[in-house]
């Protein structure tokens, strides 16, 4: 019993491992931090050059959820407030909880008033916060220190009248400041949504955190998953459990798996979470990871919702969504019922087919993908106009919308010619 109890031990030192690192963003995206290219590197030369310099600064970082931009942001705030400790100050604010502008300014004030130990007070006013932001930017620029104003979800901070944005970046140019403004949004167009006042004062830098290229896949996998043979854990088994990862990884069954899963996935933050369960899917008495686990993995997985919507609409409805797809990929961002009509006559007109509905049951359609959620609004403005005049987008992927047709029964051969184009 006592052998059997040693055997299971390293197993167990090796799955609380990895999943501890699958928990630490630091260490999954510091290998990617290594090359000058990376984004690592660019924010790092950005933000260090405000504190050595004595510069302002703004930028935006753009890209999807779960493509690491706040995991790359503070592991770079990490490394520069090891390097420069008393010369660095972050205000971390999110558009989800401060996009008012008396709210967002409050808490500015806040913040400043426990970094630097000062009395702190609930009713003041915006004007008065305001005043003393400017204040607190102007001896922090005297004392050269840099403040750095993190805004997550920053697109709910550039509606309505945008008046902190104004009034950070209005500040930053008037007094002698050190200050740095980081946008962190998942809308790439999202500096479209400034106001001409705001623009003229932001600078036009933006960083885009693009889904990982296969190669980066890789390392990554390696990086997260191989054991250290000079660790806690036996070198014996830390090094055949490395053999045993390496075999599975050139399997050309894992390889077309991984593709599978990453043509419907595209961040690393979707990487991570397959990962994680393929771990816990470890079984201790085996000792090592498998390809079942990996399998397993990918099957919970799969958005299968998702699929299962599209086999349930009727013709017209995938008419509809291929319509929007083809819209998409002609980078026509925005459009609505009408857009899709038009798109929709094209492909009626070009290819003579025989699905040829009425303009009041394609709407009929239009809403049925609307309650089934394959398609939104794009905003909430507009509740008085009609459905049929209001921008909406799609919230299923290529290759989602690609495999439920394939598996979809009597699907027209029409949908999918247009589909591979």
């Amino acid at each position: 019993m006592g052998r059997e109890k040693e055997k299971e031990k390293p197993s167990e030192e090796a799955l609380n491992l990895l999943r501890s690192r699958l928990s630490d963003p630091n260490f999954i995206f510091r290998p990617l931090s290594d090359s000058p290219d990376s984004n690592y590197s660019k924010l790092k030369f950005i933000i260090s050059t405000s504190v050595t310099e004595a510069c302002n600064n703004s930028i935006l970082l753009l890209g999807p959820r779960g493509s690491g931009k706040v995991a790359v942001l503070e592991l770079v705030l990490s490394d520069l407030l090891l390097q420069y400790p008393e010369a660095i100050s972050v205000i971390r604010l999110n558009g989800l909880l401060h996009s008012d502008d008396n709210c967002a300014l409050k808490e500015i004030a806040r913040q400043l008033c426990m970094e630097h130990q000062l009395l702190f007070s609930k009713v003041a006013s915006f004007d008065d916060n305001s005043l003393f932001v400017i204040a607190m930017l102007r001896e922090c620029g005297l004392a050269h220190k840099t403040i750095i104003f993190v805004l997550d979800e920053f697109d709910f901070f550039a509606q309505g009248k945008q008046r902190l944005l104004y009034s950070l970046l209005d500040a930053m140019q008037s007094v002698n400041s050190q200050a740095v403004v980081i946008g962190v949004s998942c809308r790439l167009d999202v500096d479209q949504l400034l106001e001409k006042r705001v623009r003229s004062r932001f600078s036009h830098r933006k960083l885009l955190f693009l889904s990982p290229s296969k190669e980066e896949t890789e390392r990554l996998m390696e990086h997260i998953l191989s054991l250290p043979v000079d660790s806690s854990i036996p070198h014996n088994y830390a090094a055949e459990f490395n053999g045993r990862l390496k075999k599975i990884f050139s399997d050309e069954r894992f390889k077309e798996l991984i593709n599978t899963y990453l043509s419907y996935n595209f961040t690393i933050g979707h990487l991570v979470r397959f990962l994680f369960q393929a771990v816990s899917y470890m079984d201790l008495d085996v000792r090592f990871l498998s390809h079942e686990n990996f399998k397993t993995a990918l099957s919970s997985n799969q958005r299968q919702p998702k699929l299962e919507c599209i086999r349930d609409c009727s013709i017209l409805e995938l008419y509809m969504l291929v319509c929007m797809k083809r819209l998409e990929v002609k980078e026509q961002n925005s459009y609505n019922f009408y857009s899709v009509m038009t798109e929709y006559k094209s492909i009626h007109d070009s290819s003579q087919t025989s699905d040829n509905y009425a303009a009041n049951v394609c709407l009929r359609a239009f809403e049925h993908l609307l309650q089934r959620q394959l398609i939104s609004f794009i905003d909430n403005k507009g509740h008085n106009q009609s459905v049929e005049f209001r921008p909406v987008k799609l919230l299923i992927s290529s290759a989602e919308l690609h495999q439920g047709l394939k598996s979809y029964h009597q699907c027209p051969a029409i949908l999918l010619r247009l589909m591979d184009r």
